[in-house]
């Protein structure tokens, strides 16, 4: 007989819930569904998360905590606003594209029905990721200016919110038609990405 008592870690509720979610959709989706799938009891799932709302929330929170660890940690200490650019790009990117957390990162971005306490709490905190990254571009429009042959011909034509969300929607949407074995490997991806950007807002 199988010990309940072994209970799986949150991270890994969240991870399977999260493919769970992706595979069948959320509504389609019940706590039994995600009990059976990790092999739990429902009283062993229900020790973890009171409900599938919950979970989702979490899953959300857990994304936005690896974007921050991965992304927005790593490049608020290079000095250069264009090399910080460059940086949180690339490992936006990564995050996206890695195997071990595309599930969690992708529910992000999908458009579920978060009672509307819980949503504030993720909307806040998507809003300073936003927010940084609007300043970023701020700050990289004001040196390309004072540095034109440094980005071609610089005029500010694009506004740095529009800048900022141009990015998060093009690298969010890159898992609906991301293949690892395509033409378009995480490699030839961030340059391509990166000459967008920087060849098309600071152009």
């Amino acid at each position: 007989m199988a010990r309940d008592t072994v209970v799986e870690p949150r991270q890994e509720i969240l991870r399977t819930a999260a493919r769970l979610f992706q595979q069948h959709g959320y509504d389609a989706t019940s706590m039994n569904d995600v009990a059976a799938a990790l092999k739990l009891s429902k009283g062993g799932l229900y020790h973890h998360f009171q409900s599938k709302d919950e979970i989702l929330y979490e899953i959300m929170n857990h994304a936005m905590e690896i974007t921050e660890e991965r992304v927005l940690n790593p490049v608020r200490s290079i000095a250069d606003p264009a090399d910080r650019l460059r940086a949180l790009i690339r490992l936006h990117i990564e995050v996206v594209l890695s195997p071990r957390d595309r599930e969690i990162t992708v529910m992000l971005h999908e458009n579920h029905p978060l009672p509307p306490a819980l949503r504030k709490r993720i909307n806040s905190r998507k809003k300073d990721y936003v927010h940084f990254l609007e300043k970023l571009m701020a700050e990289v429009q004001a040196n390309a200016q004072g540095n034109p042959s440094k980005f071609h011909h610089a005029k500010a034509k694009v506004s740095p919110r529009a800048a900022a969300f141009a990015l998060l929607g093009m690298i969010n949407w890159i898992y609906q038609w991301y293949k690892p074995e395509g033409d378009l490997q995480a490699q030839n991806l961030i340059p391509q990405f990166t000459d967008l950007v920087f060849g098309g807002i600071f152009a």
